[in-house]
Protein backbone atom coordinates (compact mmCIF):
# COMPACT_ATOMS: atom_id res chain seq x y z
CA UNK A 1 0.00 0.00 0.00
CA UNK A 2 1.22 3.50 -0.77
CA UNK A 3 0.19 6.78 0.73
CA UNK A 4 1.38 10.30 0.08
CA UNK A 5 4.06 12.34 1.71
CA UNK A 6 6.37 15.27 0.95
CA UNK A 7 9.74 15.05 -0.81
CA UNK A 8 12.28 17.82 -1.14
CA UNK A 9 12.86 19.34 -4.56
CA UNK A 10 15.27 21.96 -5.83
CA UNK A 11 14.55 24.22 -8.79
CA UNK A 12 17.89 26.01 -8.62
CA UNK A 13 20.84 26.51 -6.29
CA UNK A 14 19.17 29.18 -4.11
CA UNK A 15 18.64 26.84 -1.13
CA UNK A 16 22.40 26.25 -1.00
CA UNK A 17 22.89 29.97 -0.38
CA UNK A 18 19.80 30.63 1.75
CA UNK A 19 19.98 27.98 4.47
CA UNK A 20 22.69 27.01 6.98
CA UNK A 21 22.35 23.42 5.75
CA UNK A 22 20.38 22.81 2.54
CA UNK A 23 18.47 19.57 2.09
CA UNK A 24 19.37 17.45 -0.91
CA UNK A 25 16.71 16.85 -3.54
CA UNK A 26 14.49 13.78 -3.06
CA UNK A 27 14.53 13.55 0.75
CA UNK A 28 11.33 12.85 2.67
CA UNK A 29 10.36 16.08 4.41
CA UNK A 30 8.31 17.53 7.26
CA UNK A 31 7.70 21.03 8.55
CA UNK A 32 10.41 20.86 11.20
CA UNK A 33 9.16 23.99 12.95
CA UNK A 34 10.00 22.37 16.30
CA UNK A 35 13.67 23.12 15.61
CA UNK A 36 13.01 26.81 16.28
CA UNK A 37 10.87 26.42 19.41
CA UNK A 38 13.62 27.44 21.84
CA UNK A 39 14.97 30.37 19.82
CA UNK A 40 14.20 33.96 20.75
CA UNK A 41 13.11 36.41 18.04
CA UNK A 42 16.47 38.21 18.16
CA UNK A 43 18.26 34.91 17.39
CA UNK A 44 16.42 34.61 14.07
CA UNK A 45 18.93 36.34 11.83
CA UNK A 46 20.67 35.61 8.53
CA UNK A 47 20.41 32.06 7.23
CA UNK A 48 18.73 30.91 10.45
CA UNK A 49 16.00 33.48 9.84
CA UNK A 50 15.54 32.21 6.29
CA UNK A 51 15.35 28.60 7.52
CA UNK A 52 12.77 29.67 10.11
CA UNK A 53 10.69 31.73 7.69
CA UNK A 54 10.59 29.35 4.72
CA UNK A 55 12.45 26.09 5.33
CA UNK A 56 10.93 22.62 5.39
CA UNK A 57 13.08 19.91 6.99
CA UNK A 58 14.61 17.10 4.92
CA UNK A 59 14.76 13.81 6.83
CA UNK A 60 18.05 12.49 5.47
CA UNK A 61 20.37 15.48 5.83
CA UNK A 62 18.16 17.37 8.30
CA UNK A 63 18.79 20.37 6.08
CA UNK A 64 16.19 22.82 4.79
CA UNK A 65 14.39 23.21 1.49
CA UNK A 66 12.05 25.87 0.14
CA UNK A 67 9.83 23.54 -1.87
CA UNK A 68 8.50 20.03 -1.52
CA UNK A 69 6.41 17.89 -3.85
CA UNK A 70 3.81 15.28 -2.99
CA UNK A 71 5.05 11.75 -3.69
CA UNK A 72 3.99 8.18 -2.95
CA UNK A 73 5.43 6.60 0.20
CA UNK A 74 5.16 2.97 1.25
CA UNK A 75 4.41 1.77 4.79
CA UNK A 76 8.01 0.55 5.12
CA UNK A 77 9.38 3.92 4.02
CA UNK A 78 7.07 5.67 6.49
CA UNK A 79 8.37 3.49 9.35
CA UNK A 80 11.96 4.25 8.32
CA UNK A 81 11.16 7.99 8.33
CA UNK A 82 9.63 7.77 11.82
CA UNK A 83 12.68 5.86 13.12
CA UNK A 84 15.11 8.31 11.50
CA UNK A 85 13.30 11.35 12.93
CA UNK A 86 13.01 9.69 16.36
CA UNK A 87 16.77 9.06 16.43
CA UNK A 88 17.34 12.72 15.44
CA UNK A 89 15.04 13.88 18.26
CA UNK A 90 17.12 11.88 20.74
CA UNK A 91 20.53 12.87 19.35
CA UNK A 92 19.90 16.57 18.75
CA UNK A 93 16.96 17.59 20.95
CA UNK A 94 17.44 15.30 23.95
CA UNK A 95 14.29 13.20 23.75
CA UNK A 96 14.45 10.93 26.81
CA UNK A 97 14.00 7.58 25.07
CA UNK A 98 13.04 5.93 21.79
CA UNK A 99 9.39 5.41 22.78
CA UNK A 100 8.82 9.11 23.48
CA UNK A 101 10.87 10.10 20.44
CA UNK A 102 8.86 7.77 18.19
CA UNK A 103 5.62 9.22 19.56
CA UNK A 104 6.79 12.76 18.79
CA UNK A 105 8.09 11.72 15.36
CA UNK A 106 4.83 9.95 14.54
CA UNK A 107 2.97 13.16 15.38
CA UNK A 108 5.12 15.15 12.96
CA UNK A 109 4.56 12.52 10.26
CA UNK A 110 0.80 12.44 10.92
CA UNK A 111 0.60 16.21 10.41
CA UNK A 112 2.14 15.87 6.94
CA UNK A 113 -0.08 12.85 6.21
CA UNK A 114 -3.11 15.01 6.91
CA UNK A 115 -1.73 17.96 4.94
CA UNK A 116 -1.25 15.96 1.72
CA UNK A 117 -3.78 13.11 2.02
CA UNK A 118 -6.11 14.22 -0.79
CA UNK A 119 -3.49 15.99 -2.88
CA UNK A 120 -2.43 15.13 -6.42
CA UNK A 121 1.08 13.67 -6.84
CA UNK A 122 3.69 16.34 -7.72
CA UNK A 123 1.67 19.16 -6.14
CA UNK A 124 4.13 21.59 -4.55
CA UNK A 125 4.05 22.81 -0.97
CA UNK A 126 5.95 25.58 0.78
CA UNK A 127 5.76 27.02 4.29
CA UNK A 128 5.75 30.51 5.68
CA UNK A 129 6.55 30.83 9.39
CA UNK A 130 6.27 33.77 11.73
CA UNK A 131 6.01 34.54 15.42
CA UNK A 132 2.68 35.75 16.78
CA UNK A 133 2.34 38.49 19.39
CA UNK A 134 2.99 35.95 22.15
CA UNK A 135 6.18 34.66 20.50
CA UNK A 136 4.55 31.40 19.38
CA UNK A 137 5.44 29.93 15.99
CA UNK A 138 2.70 30.11 13.38
CA UNK A 139 3.03 28.11 10.17
CA UNK A 140 1.08 28.65 6.96
CA UNK A 141 1.37 26.00 4.27
CA UNK A 142 0.73 26.92 0.67
CA UNK A 143 -0.20 24.47 -2.02
CA UNK A 144 0.97 25.30 -5.53
CA UNK A 145 -1.04 23.50 -8.18
CA UNK A 146 -0.91 23.17 -11.90
CA UNK A 147 -3.90 24.71 -13.60
CA UNK A 148 -6.49 22.37 -15.08
CA UNK A 149 -6.10 24.06 -18.47
CA UNK A 150 -2.38 23.23 -18.44
CA UNK A 151 -1.40 26.82 -17.70
CA UNK A 152 1.23 27.93 -15.19
CA UNK A 153 1.31 26.84 -11.57
CA UNK A 154 -0.84 28.91 -9.23
CA UNK A 155 -1.27 29.26 -5.51
CA UNK A 156 -4.10 27.03 -4.37
CA UNK A 157 -6.88 28.66 -2.45
CA UNK A 158 -6.43 26.27 0.46
CA UNK A 159 -4.01 27.32 3.13
CA UNK A 160 -3.46 25.21 6.21
CA UNK A 161 -2.19 26.67 9.44
CA UNK A 162 -0.23 24.95 12.12
CA UNK A 163 0.70 26.39 15.48
CA UNK A 164 4.06 24.66 15.72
Amino acid sequence: MTDRFLKTIRFDASDTFAFPLPAAPDEWAISGGFAFADLEADELTGKTRQAFANGLLGLTSFGRTTFTAVANITADEREHVIDRLARHLIDVYGAPDMNEARTAAAGEIAFIDDLVKDTVINTLFCVSRSLDDDGQIVENFRKLERRIDGGPIYLGEEEQQNGA
